[in-house]
């Protein structure tokens, strides 16, 4: 039988090639959407089957470390975060598909005006860049470097807000692409959902690291005038 430390560390490893591979398909639901490159988002939806396979190996794993050494402390933080950081992965998995999808179903690339108005690049690059800092804080056991990606999803949130009024004005002037505007408002909110995804994931790492509870925190604040 394994011994707790090894067996640690086998589902450290497995936490992090999770995390790889989900990188890979959200960087290539990216470039399959930019690019319409409609090989490349078949590839994506192909290897959806095999991040679900991980997904539900390293849950199976999960229940049968604490079944087998009873963790406590630490080790226990860390099974407990790992599980809801998988979870979460094959959540950001999802949207990649499913940005993908688009890729294949729609015959009309969106023109990179709309794509420059809507900031849609920058939008897409910050996710990546939280995804890289949260894989990091995770390999390195970094909850400060956790802490960034709170600050970087405000940029998220910002495009997110922004673009229903880009989108309700560019319709209003050429509203035969109101199909072309409805897919890119969908994509759009796919994204956002990523960066709720990985700041979730830097809750649960500062949660395994610091025993520090972040979640509902916001609710906790003072009540808003009137109420």
């Amino acid at each position: 039988m394994l011994n707790l430390e090894d067996h640690r560390e086998i589902l450290n490893q497995s936490g992090l090639e999770m995390f790889q591979l989900v990188r890979k398909q959200f960087i290539k639901s990216k470039e399959a959407f930019l690019t319409h490159d409609s090989d490349l988002a078949e590839e994506v939806l192909h290897t959806e089957n095999r991040v679900n396979g991980m997904d539900l190996k390293l849950d199976r794993e999960c229940e049968r470390f604490i079944a087998l050494h009873n963790p406590v402390a630490s080790d226990l933080r860390f099974v407990l975060a790992l599980r809801k950081i998988n979870f979460d992965l094959e959540r950001i998995g999802d949207h990649a598909y499913g940005i993908s999808s688009y890729i294949v179903e729609v015959d009309t690339p969106v023109s990179q005006e709309i794509l420059d108005k809507l900031g849609f690049e920058e939008m897409y690059t910050a996710a990546l860049s939280m995804l890289d800092d949260i894989r990091d804080a995770y390999k390195t056991g970094n909850a400060k470097k956790a802490r960034k990606v709170f600050k970087k999803d405000k940029i998220l949130n910002k495009i997110n807000l922004n673009s229903f009024g880009v989108i309700s004005e560019e319709v209003q002037k050429d509203p035969k692409l109101i199909d072309q505007y409805l897919l890119l408002f969908s994509v759009i909110k796919k994204i956002e959902r990523v960066g709720d995804l990985i700041t979730n994931i830097g809750e649960e790492i500062i949660f395994y690291l610091e025993a520090e509870v972040l979640k509902h925190r916001k609710k906790k604040g003072p009540p808003k005038p009137g109420k």
